[in-house]
């Protein structure tokens, strides 16, 4: 993850520490660090995003291209059954904020999206997708949000190497799935271009921060004026 300087303050690294140490405080709490305004330090090119097939809310193929190219997309692989506060519901909660945000400047609609992307496709069908959007996936005047899965795990897998996201499958004594899976908390800020500009972990998924990095880039891509 390309972390800028001022990321590395205070109020960060006692995120971190607290998440390491076991701290059951409420994830995705605003912390106390000064941040640059938007459009004042660049973000780096980090790869690009790969391409592949995805299934949509109505078992509709479509290349993973269409929801990565043209806007600033902000995209978190998660899975519907994820138990932990720290992963993917925290993913969900700071996207769901960040949507009642932006769609309150209708300027900026329609340069961005959001995508999640389950990366357990044998249970998180196109109907489980739907369900887990919720009225998220229905919103016709915010801000799009997309919710997709895949055809199988493997077309699945070139997404996941190419993103560079973890996954396993979390076994018993007994060496049988538990039906939970093992990962790190990813989501990745993607720009017009399909370039992925910012990777944000767990201890970094911060609203504000994230919010800055987006119109960094639509000042960058001349969608808003600094």
């Amino acid at each position: 993850m390309m972390l800028r300087p001022l990321l590395l303050s205070g109020g960060l690294l006692l995120a971190a520490a607290s998440h390491a140490a076991g701290d059951s405080a409420t994830p995705g709490r605003d912390n106390d660090f000064a941040l640059p305004a938007p459009g004042t330090y660049p973000l780096q090119h980090i790869m690009h995003a790969p391409d592949g097939i995805v299934l949509d809310t109505d078992d509709e193929p479509k290349p993973l291209a269409q929801f990565t190219t043209g806007k600033v997309t902000v995209l978190s692989f998660i899975y519907t059954s994820c138990s932990d506060a720290w992963g993917c519901p925290l993913a969900y909660e700071v996207m769901e904020g960040l949507k009642k945000s932006l769609d309150l400047e209708a300027a900026l609609l329609p340069h961005l999206r959001f995508v999640s992307l389950s990366f357990d496709p044998e249970h998180d069908t196109p109907e489980t997708m739907r369900m887990y959007g919720g009225s998220h996936r229905a919103d016709k005047a915010g801000l799009p949000w997309y919710f997709l899965t895949t055809p199988s795990p493997l077309a699945l897998r070139p997404l996941l190497s190419g993103f560079g996201q973890d996954l396993s499958i979390v076994v018993d004594e007994e060496g049988k799935s538990t039906g939970s899976l093992s990962h790190v908390l990813k989501v990745f800020l993607i720009d017009r271009n399909a370039s992925v500009r910012e990777i944000y972990s767990t201890s970094f998924l911060v609203p504000q921060v994230l919010l800055n990095d987006i119109k960094t880039l639509l000042i960058e891509q001349g969608a808003i004026l600094n």
